[in-house]
C-alpha cells in the first residue's frame, strides 16, 4: 500500500483509516473503489457530524429555543466552510438537493429575464445537468442554445469554435471546470474573459473539478458556480455560489413569506440541515490534512499535494492501460490539464461487461455515458459507453495495478 507523505504525519494509509468502506472485501479481496467520479466514499467524521445534528440539535430555523438557535449557527458555519472551500463569502453560498436541482432553479430564475432570440452557450464536454436546464429555456422563453465543439482526438475544448459562437446576443455561458467523463480541465478564466467581454454571465459546473483541485471563484471570475458535496467526501447535498448582488436580485420562484435576503432566498423550503453539517465536516476533514493559518490555507496545501499525487496515479493508469492490446483510452494525456479520471474501452467487450468482470476482482469502476451524453457520442461510443476509473484521496498505486491487471485479463479473453 502507498504511504507517501502528504503532510508531516499524514500518509495515504492514515487518510484511508478515515473511510470505513475501505475495509469491505469481496471474495477475500479488499475492494478498490474507482467510482469516485460518481460519488466518493464517506469518512467517519462526516457521518458522525450528521448523526450528531439529527440526534442532538434537530430543529427548524429562526425560533427562540436552543435547538433552533443551534441549527441557525450550524447553517452559518456551513456557509463559512463552503465559502472557504470555494474562496467566496458566506453570503454567496446557498444549498440545495444537488447541483442538477440547483441549476434548474437558477436557470428558471435567470430565464425570467431572457427574451426570444437571446442565446446561451454550452460545450460538448458538459454533463447534461449543465445542458438540460438551459435547454428548457428554448421552449419556455424562445432562447437559442448554442454548443461549442470538443476536439475528439484530444478531448479538449475547441476554443476557436467557442469564441466564434459568442456574440452580443449571448446572455450566459455554461461551462464545466472539468469533464466528469474524461477528466479534461477547461481554462475557466479564459472562458469568463471571453464571455464578459460580450456582456454575458458565466455559470461553472465544478462538480468534477472540486474533488481534485481547489476551486477559486475569484480566480475564475465567474458569476455562478455549483458543485455537489458527495463528490468530495460529503453527503448528498448541492452547493451554489453566486455573486451576492446577483443572488439578491434573481427573480426566483419562492414563497412570499420566506426570507428575501441572499443567500437564504435561493433555498426553497426546509433545507437538508444534516447534509449541511456533513458538508462542513467534509471540508474540515480535508483541511485537517494540510497545514496553514486558516482553513483556506490548509485546503490549498492539501489540494496541491493531492493533485500531485493524483497526477502520478493517473500517469501510472494511463501508461498501463494504453499499453494493452485492444484497449483504447480517451481524453488528454497525463501531461495536459486534467483530473485523475480515466475513460477507456476494451475492443469487443461492452462497458457493462468490463465493469462486471472488474467487480468480480473487487475493483469497482463505473460504465456508461455518465450523463455526458453528447461527449460520449462524439467519442464514437454512443449506446456503448465507456468504462470510467477515477482516483480519489484514498486510491493507492497498488489499487491502480489491480485495475490494470484486471483489464489485461479481460482484454486477453475477448
Amino acid at each position: 500500500m502507498q504511504t507517501e507523505t502528504l503532510t508531516p504525519g499524514c500518509s495515504t494509509a492514515e487518510i484511508r483509516e478515515h473511510f470505513p468502506a475501505l475495509k469491505r472485501t469481496q471474495e477475500g479481496e479488499p475492494v478498490a473503489y474507482f467510482d469516485g467520479p460518481g460519488g466518493t466514499q464517506v469518512p467517519r467524521a462526516v457521518v458522525e457530524a450528521m448523526s450528531d445534528y439529527l440526534l442532538n440539535h434537530n430543529a427548524n430555523t429562526h425560533w427562540a429555543f436552543p435547538t433552533s438557535q443551534e441549527t441557525d449557527a450550524m447553517v452559518l458555519e456551513a456557509r463559512r466552510a463552503l465559502a472557504d472551500f470555494l474562496h467566496a463569502t458566506p453570503n454567496e453560498i446557498a444549498f440545495g438537493a444537488n447541483m442538477t436541482t440547483l441549476t434548474f432553479h437558477l436557470a428558471r430564475a435567470l430565464g425570467r429575464g431572457y427574451q426570444a432570440g437571446d442565446e446561451i452557450l454550452v460545450t460538448e464536454l458538459e454533463h447534461h445537468a449543465n445542458v438540460a436546464p438551459w435547454q428548457a429555456l428554448t421552449k419556455e422563453r424562445g432562447v437559442v442554445l448554442r454548443v461549442a465543439k470538443v476536439i475528439p482526438e484530444t478531448g479538449q475544448l475547441d476554443w476557436d469554435d467557442f469564441s466564434r459562437q459568442l456574440n452580443a446576443r449571448t446572455k450566459l455561458v455554461g461551462i464545466c471546470a472539468a469533464s466528469n467523463a474524461i477528466g479534461t480541465i477547461n481554462d475557466v478564466r479564459r472562458a469568463t474573459e471571453l464571455a464578459h467581454a460580450c456582456g454575458a454571465q458565466v455559470f461553472v459546473d465544478a462538480v468534477h473539478y472540486a474533488p481534485h483541485l481547489l476551486v477559486d471563484v475569484r480566480e475564475f471570475d465567474c458569476d455562478f458556480l455549483a458543485c455537489s458535496a458527495y463528490k468530495f467526501y460529503g453527503p448528498h447535498i448541492g452547493v451554489l455560489f453566486g455573486r451576492h448582488n446577483l443572488l439578491a436580485s434573481l427573480d426566483l420562484p419562492k414563497l412570499l413569506p420566506s426570507p428575501n435576503n441572499a443567500p437564504d432566498r435561493v433555498e426553497t423550503g426546509t433545507q437538508n440541515f444534516e447534509g449541511m453539517a456533513g458538508a462542513t465536516a467534509a471540508v474540515d476533514l480535508l483541511a485537517s490534512f494540510g497545514e496553514g493559518e486558516t482553513r483556506r490555507e490548509q485546503l490549498r496545501a492539501v489540494f496541491d499535494q493531492l493533485h500531485e499525487r493524483g497526477s502520478a496515479l493517473f500517469a501510472q493508469m494511463w501508461e498501463g492501460l494504453s499499453a494493452l492490446d485492444g484497449v483504447r483510452v480517451y481524453g488528454p494525456p497525463p501531461n495536459a490539464p486534467r483530473t485523475p479520471t480515466m475513460a477507456f474501452t476494451v475492443q469487443g467487450v461492452s462497458s457493462t461487461e468490463v465493469s462486471q468482470q472488474l467487480a468480480e476482482r473487487a475493483v469497482f469502476a463505473s460504465h456508461g455515458d455518465f450523463y455526458a451524453t453528447t461527449l460520449v457520442e462524439r467519442l464514437g461510443q454512443a449506446h456503448k459507453g465507456v468504462v470510467r476509473a477515477g482516483c480519489a484521496c484514498y486510491t493507492t498505486a497498488e489499487e491502480v495495478e489491480r485495475l490494470i491487471d484486471g483489464v489485461r485479463e479481460i482484454a486477453k479473453g475477448r
